[in-house]
């Protein structure tokens, strides 16, 4: 009995022990439901590796003659994609390499160049000469589907045209200086191009002599003509502040009329092969350099260097002070003049125009003639007349601005309107005109009064005014045959280096392109100012300063760039 009790008792202790501790168990929790896995985010494409939905929304400036957009494919860059050149044509050679060059880097594709007559394989860009005469020299036609693109033009100048109008096709990345690897689709809407420019003469001017620039400087702003298929770059080579090109014969030009520059900076010249350098390079893109040497006003550099050529007023004072005679470094002009009766001056201008005509391949010797203020006008008459046979005679066309129209000129010459009183007198005589309105083409104006830099005595000029006008209406008594082409000038009284010059010239230039490239009926400022808009990108890549016109919806933000109109300035 009592081994059943213990029994039993040892069985309730244990039932009580399993009790207690079932109690301090906790229960487990209910799995949560498995999330299902998060949809990841697609990756957005930077709109500057966008590229165009179709050849109808292109941006191309200056406005082609025709655009026919394709339903087809586009084509696509890609690693097998070569580019296609006549065999044993080194010219159409160079434009393949020039090419190559811009889309190697950001696509880090190889595009070999290949020379072949025969198809080119699919894939392939295409050059080709053989277009119809019909072309002229810079025109084009570009045809684009889904196995290649093809430039067809009569002469290689129209080749380099075209390739500049794929360029503008491709996305603004394709400037890049970095690969963007798989993050971009290279690729250009199906269709066709068909383009040549209006007038033969689309150039702009550059004053060296008052601010120097480097000769990679220069290269830099010849760079923004090619890409806007302006043909020529005038080079003002001397003027009162500073003389910019070596003459072996006068020497001291650029030893002493050299070494300044407005507000007394060191100043510079080109040795004859930084200028040969500077010929090439031009000439590579399909660019004529048009050296300038003002006369018989605006020379005192080189009076400063030899002051027997001088017959000039008083040195006028400068930052309320004065200047002693020698080199001058104001902004003032009129006073400065080379002596009309002098035999000395004339051996002198024939002796620099011998030099210059035979570093310079294009046709064209420009010699000033503007704002002579000293000389009576029989005087500047006899002297116009005396150095354009001089620059005849030496194989080159004669040039200057329009004031020369009071002299007697030859029907080859050209004169450079600018103000337009003197213009009617030379086109009677047969003379050509390159048109360079001051309060449209003048690109050193300011664009509204707040802008640092830039003058205002032509004009205040904004964007669409260099846009909006119309060479053949602007004067009358010019027909258009009489009108040789556009030229934007960029004086640099207050322009001291590219990235300022850059700042007056974009998006000012691009716009006297297309006054010069593309006829009145193609012409629109609304199209217009949606095209350049999408160009922003495309100069941030190449480093090019510019200004934010708030009449441009620059990258679809219009109200942050009327706050910041000023902003970007270059600086030394």
């Amino acid at each position: 009995m009592m081994i059943r009790s213990r029994r039993n008792l040892s069985i309730h202790a244990a039932i009580a022990l399993s009790s207690v501790a079932a109690a301090c168990r906790t229960t487990a929790p209910t799995p949560a439901p498995t999330p299902a896995p998060a949809t990841p985010r697609a990756a957005v494409t930077p709109a500057y590796l966008q590229p165009l939905a179709s050849l109808s929304a292109h941006h191309i400036v200056p406005q082609p003659v025709s655009v026919v957009a394709g339903t087809g494919a586009p084509f696509a860059l890609s690693a097998t994609t070569s580019i296609v050149v006549p065999a044993g044509n080194t010219e159409v050679q160079r434009i393949a390499d020039q090419l190559a060059m811009i889309m190697r880097t950001s696509t880090a594709f190889a595009n070999p160049i290949t020379q072949s007559d025969a198809q080119a394989p699919a894939g392939s860009i295409v050059l080709r000469l053989g277009g119809p005469a019909s072309l002229g020299k810079e025109g084009y036609e570009l045809t684009i589907s889904a196995d290649s693109v093809r430039i067809i033009a009569a002469a290689p100048a129209g080749l380099y045209r075209g390739t500049q109008t794929l360029r503008q096709l491709l996305p603004p990345g394709i400037e890049s200086q970095i690969s963007f690897g798989r993050r971009a689709q290279w690729s250009v809407p199906a269709g066709q191009i068909t383009d040549r420019p209006r007038f033969e003469y689309r150039g702009a001017m550059l004053d060296v002599a008052r601010h120097f620039f480097t000769p990679n400087e220069v290269k830099e702003f010849i760079d923004v003509l090619a890409l806007y298929k302006m043909n020529m770059m005038h080079l003002h080579l001397g003027d009162d502040q500073g003389w910019r090109i070596q003459i072996d014969s006068w020497p001291k030009l650029t030893a002493v009329g050299s070494v300044t520059e407005v507000g007394g900076g060191p100043g510079g010249f080109y040795s004859k092969a930084d200028y040969a350098d500077l010929v090439r390079y031009a000439q590579d893109r399909y660019i004529t350099i048009v050296p300038e040497i003002d006369m018989p006003g605006h020379t005192n550099a080189a009076i400063a260097a030899y002051p027997q050529l001088g017959c000039s007023a008083k040195t006028p004072g400068i930052y309320g002070g004065t200047q002693a005679a020698g080199v001058y470094t104001g902004t003032q002009v009129g006073w400065s003049v080379f002596c009309p009766d002098s035999e000395v001056v004339y051996k002198f201008v024939d002796d620099v125009v011998k030099e210059l005509a035979a570093m310079t391949p294009g046709p064209y010797i420009h010699l000033g003639g503007d704002e002579v203020h000293v000389l009576q006008l029989p005087q500047y008459v006899k002297f116009v007349e005396r150095v354009q046979d001089i620059v005849y005679n030496n194989g080159k066309t004669y040039m200057g601005w329009e004031e020369v129209g009071r002299g007697r000129l030859r029907p080859t010459t050209v004169v450079q309107q600018w103000k337009s009183d003197s213009v009617p007198p030379a086109v009677t005589q047969g003379a050509k005109v390159v048109m360079s309105p001051s309060n449209k083409a003048y690109i050193d104006m300011k664009y509204v009064p707040g802008t640092e830099l830039g003058l205002t005595w032509a004009a205040i000029i904004e964007l669409r005014p260099s846009y909006d006008w119309e060479p053949t209406t602007y004067m009358k008594g010019v027909r258009e045959d009489q009108i040789l082409g556009v030229e934007g000038a960029l004086w640099s009284e207050t322009v001291r280096n590219i990235g300022s010059a850059l700042y007056m010239t974009l998006p000012r230039l691009p716009a006297l392109a297309e006054v010069g490239w593309t006829a009145p009926a193609q012409k629109n400022w609304e199209g217009f100012r949606e095209r350049i808009a999408a160009h922003a990108a495309r100069w941030r890549f190449l480093g090019f300063n510019y200004y934010p016109s708030p009449q441009v919806d620059w990258d679809g933000n219009a109200n942050a760039v009327k706050g910041n109109a000023n902003a970007v300035i270059g600086t030394r």
